[in-house]
């Protein structure tokens, strides 16, 4: 656990050579061994807070840097404590300079982290939107940035909190009838608390329902592009990617690894994986790589199965059936090459397929990028799909999807104890597992070892 009374600082911009670099220091010793090391005509202290400062800094060889240092006083900083931010030239050479001074006045270098554990530990946010700080930290397209602003603004702890808070009521009478249990006394209306738990249960899976949507865009919608050898697999995806990342060539067999890479479509990260191409071979090293195509089948959320426009529906089937598909994917037929055959060549092709298969039919050229901006319209259509539109909270973090399971297990026994009849202090149990599992989504109830686990994972210098 981190020493409250020390002070910490680290470099809060990332590594490397830029125009400028911020350092970050807080706790309650931050003025004074700020004073240490800048020229300024007062204290740090004796200024207002929130406002910038230029002034130089010094060691016994002379002038380090000129910066702007920003000062925050307790409790309105982002930790809740005392807190300088100082902007300096991006030297590397600078930045190691000012660190070392600071931890000569004596200052101890932070934690991945710290500065949002301290938050947290002084009540400027509660757990869950601590967690939404490193998603904000690391969304890489507008609907992760949208989903971790809306859980560091406190929309998804708000609900937890109003569902715990009527929790907490009827458990407090149920204690109170333990107390009494001699007595055989009800303080707990059964009626309301049943009612509250069959909302809780719904509520519940509305938001469990929307991990998968969350989860995949937190981390980009993985697509796997399959299909036979030389059906055109690489170009689909130098294609889509607009560059060259894939070889390609007319000699089948020619990807033998997966080959990944990113795109973002409209504000949504796709992680596209051109597989090699599925077919019976001799070829040790080909075989590998068509396992390696079976396993991201398994693992993708979005399955792009290329033909050519001559593919027969019986080998289709046959590749489809062979492929281990689950309920949660979405798969589309994409007719490739279309650009060599005649146009009503194409529509009698895809007509057909619609009458052997109701998968979606995608008829493409990767080769001159003929109706891709359809197979973008598919992908977008995949994403939205997934996405539960009576809630407008997401959860992307494991963590809550997996509390949130536990408390629904624990209402749902509570549920059947009242149907069966089972004595009160079995489904008071019930009812603490609910609110201890709720309560640790907001931290309300944690311990060392899951802020450990949450906070290790953070950058240093947040």
């Amino acid at each position: 656990m981190i020493n409250r009374e020390s002070t910490i600082c680290a470099i809060a911009t990332p590594a490397g050579t830029g125009a400028i670099a911020v350092i970050r220091v807080s706790g309650p010793d931050t003025f004074s061994i700020c004073d240490k090391i800048v020229e300024l005509p007062k204290k740090i202290s004796e200024y207002k807070s929130h406002t910038i400062h230029l002034c130089k800094i010094k060691d016994q060889d002379g002038i380090i840097d000129e910066v702007l240092i920003s000062i925050f006083k307790a409790p309105r900083s982002y930790t809740g404590e005392d807190t300088v931010e100082i902007s300096c030239h991006g030297s590397y050479y600078i930045q190691q300079k000012i660190i070392e001074l600071l931890l000569r006045s004596g200052a101890y270098m932070a934690q991945p982290g710290e500065f949002t554990l301290r938050a947290f530990l002084n009540g400027k946010m509660d757990l869950s939107q601590a967690e939404a700080v490193a998603d904000l930290i690391q969304s890489t397209s507008k609907a992760s940035h949208r989903i971790a602003i809306s859980q560091m603004r406190g929309e998804f702890s708000k609900q937890i909190s109003q569902i715990r808070e009527q929790l907490i009521h009827f458990a407090s009478l149920i204690e109170l009838e333990l107390d009494f249990s001699e007595e055989d006394v009800e303080f707990a209306d059964r009626k309301a608390l049943r009612q509250i738990l069959v909302k809780l249960i719904d509520q519940i899976k509305l938001l469990t329902d929307s991990f998968q949507y969350g989860n995949v865009i937190k981390k980009g919608v993985p697509v796997a592009i399959i299909g036979r050898p030389n059906v055109g697999k690489s170009t689909l995806l130098n294609t889509l990617l607009n560059e060259d990342k894939a070889l390609v060539s007319d000699i089948p067999g020619t990807t033998r690894d997966s080959i990944e890479d990113t795109i973002n479509i409209e504000g949504v990260l796709f992680r596209f994986i051109d597989t090699a191409g599925i077919r019976h071979t001799t070829d040790t090293i080909e075989s590998m790589g068509i396992e390696r195509t079976i396993s991201n089948v398994q693992k993708a959320t979005i399955i792009l199965y290329l033909i050519d426009p001559n593919e027969s529906s019986k080998t289709i089937e046959e590749m489809i059936s062979g492929l281990p598909l689950q309920e949660n994917q979405f798969l589309a037929i994409v007719v490739n090459k279309t650009d060599r055959v005649q146009q009503q060549d194409i529509h009698k092709s895809v007509e057909n397929l619609k009458y052997h298969f109701s998968f979606p039919i995608i008829a493409i050229s990767a080769k001159n990028k003929i109706n891709i901006d359809q197979l973008h319209a598919y992908l977008l259509q995949c994403v939205g799909s997934m996405r539960q539109e009576e809630n407008d909270i997401v959860i992307t973090n494991a963590r809550h999807y997996e509390a949130l399971m536990h408390a629904r297990e624990a209402a749902m026994r509570m549920l059947e104890g009242f149907d069966t009849g089972l004595p009160i202090d079995l489904i008071a149990e019930d009812l603490r597992q609910i609110l201890y599992y709720l309560g640790s989504i907001s931290g309300t109830i944690t311990n060392d070892e899951i802020l450990g686990n949450i906070f290790k994972n953070f950058c240093i210098g947040k």
